[in-house]
């Protein structure tokens, strides 16, 4: 889907799929949840069809699958410039590399290949979950850079942007897959719930690798969110055990000083566990949702639904 006039605007979009973003962790999710959901074909045409409509399904599923990249890696893109980043996962980012200017416009780029994609699905419900995510991406951000001292001590006005940021994308993808092959209202919410469970865990654990993990394994290096003046769950935890961190949030953490004050409280604190044991929780919720997807005996749709569950698993366990 990747393909322009201009050679220097699709190389410079084509860069971040090569090697940086190596893991491909939304595509997985959402071509392991198309296999899981396509038990029942709804209506299929003529007998002698069956097998090309069924075919022409799993490409329309696999279109969402791009389409989710695309948009995922536009908003790392213009992430990175807002944040002046330099660096992404151990490589340069692409607006140190080729500038701020043609690093939007690959961003702008992408979604604009991912809104092509979209039109040739030709269904009204899908474009519109799709486009919904996209407003969200900005909402998140938006919340994220304009957020008031008391706004940025508050654990539900961050979850609520770790919703817009992260977990919107992986959720309405996941029920526009669903919707896709047709399925009922009730199977659609619970492709849409593990997507979202999942996503608050995957950035859950973020927040936890954040404080933990080392420069050489993280995208941005440790101390990334701090350091970008963003308070996040292990620090709102600590707050509810060690109050005096609202003071130091509020003074910002410009001085380098303010952060050492807040690392000495986390250390002190359950923050860091807490935070990991809400992501459990998370990824348990995304578990019993692929449970509780109606019953099959066809073991590729069974195998599917392993890897779904053990996706959960594998997200609060990682070390990178």
């Amino acid at each position: 889907m990747v393909a322009a006039e201009v050679p220097k605007l699709a190389s410079a979009a084509e860069c971040f799929f090569k090697g940086v973003e190596g893991k491909r962790f939304r595509p997985t999710v959402l071509l392991l949840m198309a296999t899981a959901l396509n038990v029942h074909i709804p209506d299929p045409p003529a007998k002698g069809f069956r097998d090309t409509w069924t075919t022409d399904l799993r490409t329309r599923q696999q279109s969402i699958a791009e389409i989710t990249e695309m948009i995922h890696v536009a908003s790392l893109l213009h992430d990175d410039i807002l944040d002046d980043a330099n660096k992404r996962r151990g490589n340069g980012s692409l607006n140190a590399v080729m500038g701020d200017k043609l690093a939007v416009l690959a961003g702008d780029f992408l979604l604009s290949r991912a809104c092509v994609g979209l039109a040739a699905l030709k269904n009204t419900e899908v474009v519109s979950l799709l486009a919904t995510v996209v407003e969200h991406l900005v909402t998140g951000e938006t919340m994220q850079m304009t957020a008031s001292s008391e706004q940025r001590c508050s654990m539900e006005y961050y979850m609520q942007k770790t919703y817009y940021k992260t977990a919107s994308l992986i959720s309405n993808s996941c029920k526009a897959v669903a919707l896709l092959a047709g399925q009922t209202t009730e199977v659609a919410m619970l492709a849409f719930e593990y997507g979202k469970t999942l996503g608050f865990a995957l950035k859950l654990i973020d927040d936890v690798l954040d404080f933990t993990g080392t420069l050489a394994s993280l995208g941005n290096g440790s101390l990334s969110d701090i350091r970008h003046g963003i308070v996040t769950a292990p620090l709102l935890l600590a707050m509810e055990e060690f109050p005096q961190l609202h003071a130091v949030v509020y003074r910002g953490f410009d001085n380098p000083k303010n952060i050492d004050i807040a690392l000495e409280y986390l250390g002190k604190s359950h923050g860091i566990q807490r935070t990991g044991e809400l992501a459990m929780k998370h990824a348990n919720l995304a578990a019993a949702a692929i449970d509780s997807l109606p019953e099959s005996n066809d073991e590729n749709v069974r195998k599917s639904r392993r890897a779904l569950v053990e996706l959960t698993q594998r997200v609060i366990t990682r070390n990178e």
